[in-house]
C-alpha cells in the first residue's frame, strides 16, 4: 500500500484519525496580493489546461507557479519540492511520491524537517485526493517527530489548479474545509497558503 491506496476508513482505523468538516475553515484569513508576474503567468497558462489538462499539466502550469509565489513572498525561507519520493514508513504504507511537499527549512538539496504542507494535484475530483493527501500529512507528522521538529499542525491541499481545497492535521484530528476556492479567488488562496506557511 502507498499513499494513493489509502481510503478515509483505512486512515481512521490504522492511525486512529478523527475527521471533522467545516464550512469555511479559513474564511477569516487575510488575502495576499498576487504579483504581476504570477498574474501574467496564470493568464498565459490557464487556457492550456481548461477542459483538458492532465494532472501533470495542471500541476506544472498552475499549482507550481502559485507555490513559488508564496516562496517569493516569504523571501525564499521555505523550500518547495515537486514530484518527490517521500518514503517514511513502508510497513504502515507511508511511502510513495508527493506532488508537492513544502518544508519550513529553505534547503533545496534535500527535504528537511519540519514539513509544513503537502499538495496533491488532481485533474478534477478534489474529494478523490483527500485520503491520499491525509496519508502524506500523517507521514509528514511522523517525519517531523522523528527528526525532533514536531509541529502542532500539518497542512494539506488538494487542487486541480483551478479549484483548491484545504485541510489540516492536528494530533489525530483531521479538519476538512468543505469550501472549494476557485483560482478566480487567487488572493484568498495566497492568503491561506501564507497563513499555513507561517502557522
Amino acid at each position: 500500500m502507498a499513499y494513493e491506496s489509502f481510503t478515509l476508513d483505512i486512515l481512521s482505523e490504522r492511525f486512529e484519525l478523527r475527521f471533522k468538516e467545516f464550512d469555511n475553515l479559513y474564511g477569516q484569513v487575510k488575502a495576499v496580493t498576487a504579483s504581476d508576474l504570477l498574474l501574467a503567468t496564470l493568464q498565459r497558462n490557464l487556457p492550456l489546461i481548461v477542459n483538458k489538462g492532465t494532472e501533470k499539466a495542471r500541476s506544472e502550469l498552475i499549482i507550481a507557479p502559485v507555490l513559488v509565489e508564496i516562496r517569493e513572498i516569504l523571501q525564499r525561507q521555505i523550500a518547495v519540492f515537486s514530484g518527490i519520493a517521500f518514503n517514511v514508513d513502508r510497513k504502515l504504507g507511508l511511502h510513495g511520491f508527493c506532488d508537492f511537499l513544502i518544508s519550513q527549512d529553505p534547503l533545496l538539496i534535500e527535504v528537511q524537517a519540519p514539513i509544513i504542507m503537502l499538495v496533491e494535484a488532481k485533474k478534477e475530483d478534489l474529494a478523490g485526493g483527500i485520503a491520499q493527501c491525509v496519508a502524506e500529512m500523517v507521514a509528514a507528522q511522523r517525519f517531523n517527530l522523528k527528526r525532533g521538529k514536531p509541529r502542532a499542525k500539518i497542512f494539506g491541499i488538494v487542487s486541480s489548479g483551478t479549484d483548491w481545497r484545504f485541510l489540516e492535521l492536528e494530533g489525530t484530528e483531521v479538519r476538512l474545509d468543505l469550501r472549494d476556492y476557485s483560482i478566480q479567488e487567487l488572493e484568498a488562496i495566497l492568503g491561506v497558503l501564507y497563513f499555513m506557511a507561517l502557522a
